[in-house]
């Protein structure tokens, strides 16, 4: 039989010397799990501080060395960034409450025992997750729709996600019958039940579908790359896109420069560097804010749209 440990307190269970290893082991796991997984975000903020010699010469580590803030002025004084943020801040708000605003009642409606043709509805919609058109359909129809190059171009496609709805109908499906009941007793019909009972019990499952879609918007760029041409309507990500590649595109040709234009040259390039670090920073701070105000909601939002009963 295993030694077993002295336990600490009165009531506690006694635990085996491989519980603590086990414990032990599980821990520096984490500990590294975790390292690996914020060092690279503390990195960026470092970095985005220093001087740009430290940065390219490898020696930034743990703190900034030279710091200096020339990286982001550099960002912030190119309008076009202040644009983007305006932009993305439009297509998230605006598409974050358009994509509630059909995945409710969608959900809603296909939760419901009584509907009839619910689970035909539900395999239509689970079908669109696995096949699609692909690119140049789905070009087709936005340009036979008539949003290339419109703002809307970033808020109407995709503005229903099927898994995030089989999350939220699940959720739905967890309140129990009788409080319907008791409900339409009452003379309440489904509208009323849906607007004044179950949305106003639902606010950790909202709070997390409307986390995920504004995340989804804010990081989006694939349709403004494909479909937006005039860069007043750029979001963010694409301005970002449309910096570095300026950067990169810095002339190496130094034939008849003199020396001061040269030097300049160079110290451009270097701050093309530490640039990068700086716009990850300006774009992902409105995000990196929002998420501690809605962390509490995550686990218990998902939980309910995962189990029932």
């Amino acid at each position: 039989m295993k030694k077993l440990l002295k336990p600490r307190h009165k009531g506690v269970e006694a635990r085996t010397r491989f519980d603590v290893v086990f414990d032990t082991i599980n821990l520096l796991l984490m500990c590294v799990i975790i390292f690996v997984c914020a060092y690279p975000i503390y990195y960026t903020i470092v970095a985005s501080f220093s001087d740009p010699n430290a940065v390219i010469g490898g020696k930034v580590f743990l703190w900034p060395i030279g710091y200096t803030l020339d990286s982001y002025r550099s960002v912030l004084n190119y309008s076009q960034v202040w644009t983007g943020y305006r932009n993305t801040i439009l297509y998230t708000a605006i598409g974050t409450v358009y994509n509630l605003f059909l995945l409710l009642p969608a959900s809603y409606a296909l939760s419901r025992k009584t509907l009839k043709g619910r689970g035909l509805i539900t395999g239509y919609f689970v079908f669109t997750m696995y096949f699609g058109g692909g690119t140049i359909p789905f070009y087709l129809v936005i340009k036979s729709l008539g949003l290339i190059d419109t703002p809307a171009v970033m808020i109407i496609p995709g503005a229903f996600s099927v898994y995030n709805m089989i999350i939220t109908r699940t959720n739905f499906q967890s309140f129990p019958e009788t409080l319907r009941e008791a409900a339409k007793v009452d003379g309440a019909g489904e509208f009323r039940i849906f607007m004044q009972i179950i949305l106003p019990l639902s606010g950790a499952i909202i709070s997390v579908m409307a986390l995920y879609h504004a995340v989804g918007h804010w990081n989006s760029y694939f349709n403004g790359l494909l479909f937006l041409n005039s860069q007043k309507y750029f979001p963010l990500q694409l301005v970002m896109r449309q910096v570095l590649l300026m950067n990169q595109s810095i002339s190496l040709d130094v034939t008849g420069m003199s020396t001061e234009e040269l030097a300049d040259l160079l110290r451009r390039q270097r701050l093309a560097e530490t640039m990068k670090y700086s716009l990850i920073i300006i774009a992902n701070l409105p995000i990196l804010i929002a998420y501690p105000f809605v962390q509490k909601y995550f686990v218990k939002g998902v939980m309910i749209g995962s189990i029932k009963g």
